[in-house]
């Protein structure tokens, strides 16, 4: 009687011990609207992970996109999502949105380049950022980064416009009909997104960059943004530019563990088709060299191991502790 028992036990401990060795970790990933090209890609994303990670289960959640993301993560309600690499820079170091209150959040990739471009009339007679001292001028969606970074980097240099506030829509209006000069508009990787390709099909424009000695100064007042050198637009004979910028990517909460960080990084990093079909701005682009030139915090350990293995130079600001 007791040899059965004890046989039983047995089994039932190697049946508990197969279970638990091939549970599934089911992780939520933190998007934004589902309006946004950049919920597509973090669908994709899903479905690549699960494809591709064993024993990982994955799906998304529309969420307010970076700043909901970091919270959500700190009060563990997503496992990793969606942000831009200005407020994650934030978060770190416990500065603007997140003064005195730091976060653990840990960079997984950064897939896109978001330039801020001034896109303005080609009849507004502004030349330069500073020609924009009391112009009507719409410094992004209203709530969104673009108008918080907008309105910073203006106050940094001096710049007071006179701000045109409203819906993307009512911005492209407003342009076209000469009641505001223009907008500081994200664009689609080092491309223009669709409103500023709609004004400029209709009404020329021009896109303002920075001078050198701008650039110094945002960079030492704003070490959170990224300096984004932008190829000439011949279609609309506009010439290459420098400007301000933030990088998208994905970052882990604090309770990730290191192989199962290296194991998604490692798929998203590989795949070649699923994200590129979703999101056409990663078509062709090294996720692991997007990721070491526009990272501004440290790397989560398991995306330093795949970086490494991948034969990269990880420079020291971004690796942590």
């Amino acid at each position: 009687m007791r040899k059965a028992i004890h046989s039983a036990c047995i089994v039932a401990g190697a049946l508990l011990a197969s279970t638990a060795a091939t549970a599934q970790q089911k992780l939520l990933i933190g998007t934004t609207s589902s309006s946004s090209s950049h919920y597509g890609y973090f669908v994709a994303v899903s479905q690549v992970i699960n494809l591709k990670v064993k024993n990982v289960n994955t799906s998304v959640v529309e969420t307010g996109a970076t700043l909901d993301n970091l919270r959500r993560m700190d009060r563990k309600q997503v496992d990793f999502g969606l942000v831009t690499t200005n407020v994650m820079h934030n978060a770190a170091n416990g500065t603007g949105e997140f003064a005195g209150k730091p976060l653990t959040a840990k960079l997984l990739w950064v897939y896109s380049i978001a330039p801020q471009n001034v896109v303005v009339r080609a009849d507004a007679a502004v030349k330069s950022l500073s020609d924009l001292n009391g112009k009507r001028l719409n410094p992004g969606l209203k709530g969104s980064a673009s108008e918080k970074t907008s309105e910073a980097v203006f106050k940094v240099l001096g710049i007071a416009p006179d701000y045109a506030r409203g819906s993307t829509g009512e911005i492209v209006a407003a342009i076209k009909d000469n009641r505001a000069v223009g907008y500081v508009k994200s664009g689609a990787g080092l491309l223009l997104d669709a409103s500023s390709r709609e004004i400029a099909t209709f009404t020329p424009v021009n896109i303002i960059g920075m001078s050198a000695v701008e650039k110094q100064k945002v960079e030492k007042a704003m070490p959170e943004l990224s300096m984004v050198d932008v190829p000439a637009i011949t279609s609309l004979n506009i010439p290459a530019f420098t400007t301000w910028g933030f990088g998208v990517g994905a970052a882990s909460g604090p309770d990730m563990d290191e192989e199962t960080a290296y194991q998604i990084v490692k798929a998203v990093c590989e795949d070649k088709e699923v994200q590129a079909n979703a999101f056409a701005e990663v078509k062709g682009v090294d996720l692991v060299e997007m990721t070491i030139k526009y990272a501004t915090t440290p790397l989560h350990p398991g995306a330093v191991r795949y970086f490494r293995e991948r034969g990269a130079q990880i420079p020291a600001r971004l690796i942590g502790k």
